[in-house]
């Protein structure tokens, strides 16, 4: 391109270089360079690369920018070691620096033939020759004799012949013997003379099969495995190696399958803080106006199935935004610093299609309390991403109408610095729905299939008690379910309470039959609990008795349901819960004067009760209100740990026992001021299996003896 003498300056290895453009151009073609458009980033050469753009030549050997006049270009030229950097991409290699050399075409052309011609040559004939069996002279002799030769062909040196036994036909070879009455032989068994040998295929044929074929097979497969290997490595795909760092977030554009605010029922507290959101992201001007700041985050908690994804989902449906959707466990990485790359990842993408909702499901995956370092127990790789999660929500302009949403059932366990003001600012709880919110669940629930004009939602939502959205979405999939293994085209009420049923205690087991015996003591076991349940004012109504097992494995059970919704118990009614939990065991020693494995459950119960009653509710006299206990994951169904010594958990264990002997003794006791009602009580669920509640009272109220079976 230009000689020492035309520089007119040599320093070292660098040789500054003043040349027209058109020239520079023509001589770098000239070298087998590729050029593009100076507008664009492009690789000029195979074996040293020099890019291009905005007009400017960057060489990042000396870092610097060289501007060029219309006609000119100043460059310099390391011939030792050129690095370059990337604009965008921020990543940097030395053109010296030696790239595994990609093996030509002809390599792979070559193993490809090598290959159908060993095929050919040596596999294809062995497999084609399997077709013809040898056999000895002497064999094919008795064939001939015992008639079992139908063709035979004689040739110089072989003789092919087919023999047929038991409706089989199979080609033989066998050498051929100086015989002059073989052919008198072949005449008198019948045996015509004819072509028996396999005829080989044309020539043509063997190279369209055996060549050409394979190796527009091999060519298309090796394709396409060349572009799924670009597509998942070089191009950033799932899983590639060029993936490292990217978020791989959910985006739903505009909205979300059309889930609205109507979609969700049950929630109207979360609904009302979360409407705020979705008018500040329709109307910013309107806060911006008296200087309020919307909050950058919200935090959804409440136990599972409660619908804080679908709330979140319902945020970005009604305000029509883009929504990020990803998951706490998808930022867990092999390779330490990929989490804090991924954060850094999801946020860019978040501030490049502002307004829009981020929400990241389980957060307690990354956001535990940060509690050791190094070799103390803690984990790098999570605090690592935890403080950058921590620094892009600082970071971030609120303004621009960017919302971080997360969700977990497990708010205990999240760092402190996570839940200050100005990151979540808002603790959303979902709870459980009450009576009125199980019932406008079912309502939109049940929308999506069809039901008899009969379905009473509210007795349902009674039932139903403690249940959750899933379970309540369960449970009418249940009811449609049933509805379609009886013939019926359409739910009705007994569909929805078998339904309860079945998430409650399983699907009934029909092919477990209890012997009359255990039958007997399952009905008077659950009668027991029903009677003492009845016979106690603070007690829940019988709703329901059974006695068909379940798979569960409860051999029978009994509902109860309030009336209305509870949000306090009293003593009293605790320890008549107690009481009715003891109910079952009291009958068997009543009665049969024995105990069962039946009544394990009921222990665990009333065990669970009185133990929360000492040591969390502090209705005890010895104890007075301090607590013994301590609970953590609520919403996980509740991990409780004693809080106090080894002597006063010795004095706790007593007074719990003590607590439920004296519940069972008031179940003896009402049992046995009503012996007369439980025999006839027993004897009729016995005989029925399963009894209403309306039944159960009809029988109990009624006097002695004038009920009928």
């Amino acid at each position: 391109m230009a000689d020492e003498a035309d520089s007119k300056s040599v320093v070292g290895n660098y040789v500054w270089v003043q040349v027209p453009l058109p020239a520079l151009i023509q001589a770098l073609r000239d070298q087998g360079f590729f050029l593009c458009n100076t507008k664009s980033l492009c690789d000029v050469s195979v074996t040293q690369k020099t890019f291009l753009k905005d007009g400017m030549l960057q060489n990042f050997n000396s870092k610097k920018f060289m501007k060029y006049d219309p006609g000119l270009l100043i460059f310099r030229i390391n011939s030792d070691s050129i690095r370059y950097t990337t604009q965008n991409g921020g990543k940097s290699m030395s053109l010296n620096d030696k790239k595994p050399g990609k093996r030509p075409l002809y390599v792979y052309t070559l193993a490809v033939v090598v290959v159908i011609l060993v095929l050919n040559m040596l596999v294809l004939p062995v497999i084609q020759g399997r077709s013809v069996e040898k056999t000895d002279y002497t064999t094919f002799l008795k064939n001939v004799d015992s008639g079992n030769v139908t063709k035979a062909e004689i040739q110089d040196s072989y003789i092919y012949y087919v023999v047929e036994k038991d409706g089989t036909k199979a080609v033989c070879r066998t050498v051929r013997m100086e015989d002059p009455q073989l052919v008198d032989r072949l005449y008198e068994a019948g045996t015509s003379m004819e072509v028996v040998e396999p005829q080989k295929p044309s020539i043509l044929l063997n190279l369209l099969a055996g060549y050409l074929i394979p190796i527009l097979i091999f060519a298309l497969l090796g394709r396409w495995i060349y572009k799924k290997m670009m597509n998942s490595m070089g191009n950033g795909g799932p899983g590639g190696m060029m993936s490292f760092g990217k978020s791989n977030a959910k985006v739903y554009v505009k909205s979300t399958n059309g889930i609205k605010f109507s979609d969700v029922a049950g929630e109207d507290e979360a609904k009302e803080l979360l409407t705020e959101i979705v008018d500040y992201l329709h109307n910013p001007h309107k806060y911006a106006d008296i200087g309020a700041s919307m909050p950058k985050g919200a935090l959804l908690v409440g136990p599972p199935g409660t619908g804080k994804t679908l709330l979140a989902k319902a945020v970005a449906g009604e305000a029509e935004v883009p929504f990020f959707s990803i998951s706490g466990s998808e930022f867990v990485e092999m390779f330490v610093g990929m989490g804090a790359a991924k954060v850094r990842d999801l946020f860019k993408q978040a501030n490049e299609k502002a307004p829009c909702i981020v929400f990241i499901d389980e957060i307690d995956t990354i956001g535990k309390k940060r509690d050791g370092a190094g070799f103390s127990g803690g984990n790098d790789e999570r605090e690592q991403t935890l403080n950058q999660l921590l620094t892009e929500m600082d970071g971030f302009d609120g303004s621009k109408g960017v919302v971080i949403l997360a969700a977990t059932n497990r708010p205990d366990s999240l760092d402190p610095a996570l839940l200050r003001p100005g990151r979540f600012d808002r603790r959303i709880p979902v709870e459980l729905p009450d009576l009125q919110g199980r019932e406008e669940i079912l309502k939109v629930h049940a929308k999506k299939i069809k039901i008899s004009d009969s379905v009473r939602f509210d007795e349902i939502a009674k039932a139903a008690a403690g249940a959750s959205g899933a379970e309540l979405a369960n449970i009418v999939n249940e009811a449609a379910l049933r509805a379609v293994r009886d013939g019926r085209r359409f739910a009705t009420q007994a569909d929805f309470e078998e339904s309860i049923e079945v998430v409650i205690a399983g699907y009934q087991k029909k092919n477990r039959v209890l012997s009359n015996k255990e039958k007997l003591i399952v009905s008077y076991h659950e009668i027991g609990h029903a009677l003492v349940a009845a016979r106690q004012t603070d007690s829940a109504p019988v709703h329901k008795i059974t006695i068909i097992p379940r798979t569960s494995g409860a051999l029978g059970y009994t509902m109860q349901v309030d009336e209305k919704e509870h949000y306090l118990m009293s003593k009293e009614e605790l320890e008549n819960k107690i009481a009715t939990f003891t109910g079952g065991r009291a009958a068997e020693e009543l009665i049969f004067h024995s105990i069962t494995t039946g009544a394990s459950n009921d222990i665990e119960q009333a065990t669970k009760i009185a133990r929360a009653m000492i040591t969390r509710y502090g209705m005890s006299d010895d104890f007075d209100m301090v607590a013994m206990e301590s609970m953590s994951n609520q919403y996980l169904g509740g991990d409780s740990s004693l809080t106090c010594s080894f002597e006063t958990q010795t004095l706790l264990d007593k007074k719990v026992v003590e607590l439920v002997r004296r519940q069972h003794e008031k179940a003896t006791r009402i049992l046995t001021e009503n012996i007369d009602k439980l025999h006839e009580l027993a004897k009729f669920l016995y005989e029925q299996e399963t009894i209403t509640g309306e039944e159960f009272m009809k029988i109990l109220n009624a006097p002695s003896g004038s009920a009928e079976a």
